[in-house]
């Protein structure tokens, strides 16, 4: 089992706006506190990686056909689609405001003229017609004819976008297309006015297409003095006849740092991200990894095998690599147990593993890679208990697909740190797990869960009700964490690991909204609120308590998903979730230290079934954890108020023999209420704030605000020599 250590005492108290915290740093837990506990996880749902992660700006840049899913294939797995024109138009609708389309109304004639879903036509329906193509790989190509001029009226197709001027006034573009006799076309960028207006042409190059499909490529910068909030339209024109088929056109901005978004990357290792997770989630187990390697333009645009949309494979294993590297943060990839082989797991280590002689290492070196990608974080598959994902199976079907895939694997390169997919512990019955830890022969030595704790409220819910049952999970689990280590010791396996690789808040509203209503979806605990950033706290809190057993947890997520960063008119913000990430991994690397909390308690009365989010008894209104940092030089103390109806906590603290400087680093993040939030127009609504903790002696008084997460910093004192 993991140390006994005691990290936490508590003793109840009847008065909650008064605690006292007694720190013991001289009584240190045996292990550091792992990096790895904020790592985060990213998939290809939505916008998280294109239009998000990834730099590049237009929707649908590869004219495929899209993807608009109604349901799940719960037989076999993956998604239903559904073309009708009622659901086409609800999708343009839903994305006009964060794509910046003038008129979606535009949009759906172009489609249904035969354009790809996101273009829109530039001229009359006499003059300017579309039909789908196909490319070498059978990708859908765009045919474009435009039968004749019509003065100085240019004619093609174009598509409305936000650009992220704030930063860059350069763009790159590529052009992969051919025409079937030779002719001169245009790329412009024009400003556009809110009601489709178009002005002055702010930049354009002109190409000749020849009968040869042939990639083009170019820049094009607009002046400096233009709004950054604007929108623009990006377009391919003709000024007389012309016969066309476009595969793709891409569009950069000039700032990118290897395709990836530079504010994405600066946000992320200013947050000193350790581990990320790629590249699902439910989309991995449809997921052909060889599509995503190689020349970009070689690659096929696919029907995403989880979500709506589109797969481009602009964003594959090198792109993955190259964005770990850029943000300083190892990689972890999570493998296609679902519809894959073991077969096609193998080449993926070799592939980014191996030696120049294997032959997928000299693929790789053929793809302009001489070096290992020396990934060594490995999960075999991804939530395949699920009847929605594609490849779903039994528990005994998993345990055959485990032992396989492991063998296999292990076989290219016996370093690898390999991870079993477990059921989720809060789950029913339990027999994955059982299964899994029993007929797997000692090999699972380190098991995944997820923790998407699915709440449906409505106007009805009691939000204070719901904000405790998040708030005192992470007990519930630590118990349940606690009894899956002693099932994995007493089945042989040894030095078992737990790895959380995905987590969030997950509540859902449902229904209308009416005059007295408790809940609101704009008033509820949610990924984007303070409430995510304290209930990933806690949780991350209970998984520093659990000793060595903890390995990782791997948030979700990055982008426009879960909880993190979000990008909207090409422009990248924070959630306060992200912000308590950053402000967590100061305990890396620390041993845990023991401390002595007395405070008052929460308790809830309801249960929320259809998540398993269990009532909860006397959980202490604070949560905290302290560590003391290798050579003793700064004593660290994280506290989270978790009490939606305490108010301002008055905090005495005791350091006993630590004897610290006189002035201690305090930071900050608190919301006004359990769903304040940052915005696209108020970024840093919701940040960390600094200020200065007196310290007398060993004693710091200082008073915590509602929903709030504090670091306090006790730097130790220098003593004359």
């Amino acid at each position: 089992m993991s140390t006994n250590f005691t990290y936490l005492e508590h003793t109840p108290q009847g008065d909650t706006s008064r605690a006292s915290l007694a720190i013991d740093a001289s009584a240190c837990a045996p292990h550091r506190v792992p990096p790895y506990l904020y790592g985060k996880f990213c998939e290809h749902l939505g916008s998280n990686i294109y239009n998000g992660m990834e730099a590049q700006i237009l929707h649908n840049p590869t004219f495929g056909k899209w993807s608009f899913v109604s349901g799940t294939d719960l037989v076999n797995g993956g998604v239903l689609v559904d073309a009708s024109l009622e659901t086409v138009k609800w999708y343009a609708n839903r994305s006009a405001e964060r794509k910046g389309w003038v008129s979606p109304e535009a949009v759906m004639e172009s489609y249904q003229s035969g354009l790809a879903f996101g273009w829109i036509r530039l001229g009359s329906k006499e003059n300017v017609r579309f039909s789908p193509d196909t490319g070498p790989r059978n990708n859908r190509a765009q045919r474009v004819e435009v039968l004749r001029s019509d003065g100085n009226v240019p004619q093609g197709l174009a598509q409305d976008t936000y650009l992220p001027l704030h930063r860059t006034n350069g763009y790159e573009f590529t052009l992969l297309a051919r025409a079937v006799d030779p002719v001169d076309i245009k790329i412009s960028i024009a400003s556009l006015d809110r009601r489709g207006m178009v002005g002055k042409t702010l930049a354009q190059v002109s190409i000749s297409l020849g009968p040869k499909r042939q990639t083009y490529t170019g820049k094009l910068r607009i002046a400096d003095d233009l709004p950054a909030d604007g929108i623009y339209r990006v377009a391919i024109t003709a000024d007389g006849p012309a016969h066309l088929v476009i595969e793709r056109l891409l569009l950069y901005p000039d700032d990118h740092i290897g395709g990836a978004d530079p504010d994405v990357i600066r946000f992320l290792r200013e947050a000193k991200l350790p581990l990320l997770r790629w590249p699902g989630g439910n989309f991995v187990s449809g997921y052909r990894w060889e599509d995503g390697i190689g020349p970009r333009d070689e690659r096929p645009t696919v029907m995403n095998p989880a979500w709506d949309g589109l797969e481009y494979h602009l964003f594959g294993t090198a792109e993955f690599i190259a964005f770990c590297r850029a943000v300083g943060c190892e990689p972890m990839i999570c493998i296609n147990a679902g519809d894959g082989t073991p077969e096609e797991a193998t080449r993926w280590v070799e592939y980014c593993n191996g030696r120049p002689e294997t032959p997928m290492g000299k693929r790789r070196i053929d793809h302009g890679f001489p070096e290992p990608f020396g990934v060594k974080i490995w999960e075999i598959g991804n939530e395949l208990w699920f009847s929605h994902q594609v490849g779903w199976t039994t528990a005994g079907g998993y345990v055959d697909r485990y032992l396989r895939y492991r063998e296999a694997m292990l076989a290219v390169d016996p370093s690898l740190r390999i991870i079993a997919m477990g059921d989720q512990v809060t789950g029913a019955g339990g027999e994955w797990n059982e299964r899994l830890v029993k007929e797997t022969h000692g090999s699972a030595q380190c098991i995944s869960d997820h923790i998407l704790a699915d709440v449906h409220v409505d106007q009805h819910t009691d939000p204070v009700e719901l904000f405790h049952a998040y708030m005192g999970e992470a007990s519930f689990l630590g118990g349940m964490y606690r009894g899956l280590e002693k099932s994995m010791l007493e089945a042989g396996i040894q030095q078992p690991r737990l790895a959380i690789t995905e987590l969030q808040m997950f509540s859902h509203f449902r229904g209308e909204v009416s005059s007295g209503a408790k809940m609101t979806p704009e008033t509820m605990p949610s990924q984007a609120t303070i409430s995510e950033a304290l209930y990933t706290t806690t949780i991350i809190h209970e998984c520093i308590r659990l000793g060595e057993f903890s390995e990782m947890v791997t948030h979700s997520a990055t982008v426009n998903h879960g909880a993190g960063l979000n990008k909207r008119q090409e422009r990248v913000w924070a959630d306060p979730c992200h912000y308590a990430h950053a402000m967590g991994i100061a305990l890396a690397g620390g041993n845990p230290v023991k401390v002595r909390l007395a405070c008052g308690t929460f308790s809830t009365k309801t249960e929320f079934r259809k998540s398993r989010l269990p009532a909860v008894n006397n959980i202490p209104v604070l949560d905290v954890v302290g560590v003391l940092e290798v050579g003793g030089q700064s004593l660290i103390v994280m506290l989270v108020h978790r009490c939606a109806t305490c108010g301002p906590i008055a905090l005495s603290i005791e350091l006993g023999d630590f004897s610290a400087a006189p002035l201690a680093d305090v930071l900050t993040l608190a919301g006004e209420s359990m769903h304040d939030r940052n915005s696209l127009t108020e970024p840093a609504r919701v940040v960390p704030r600094a200020s200065i903790l007196q310290v007398k002696g060993s004693k710091a008084e200082l008073t915590l605000p509602a929903f709030s997460l504090t670091r306090l910093t006790f730097k130790a004192e220098r003593r004359g020599t």
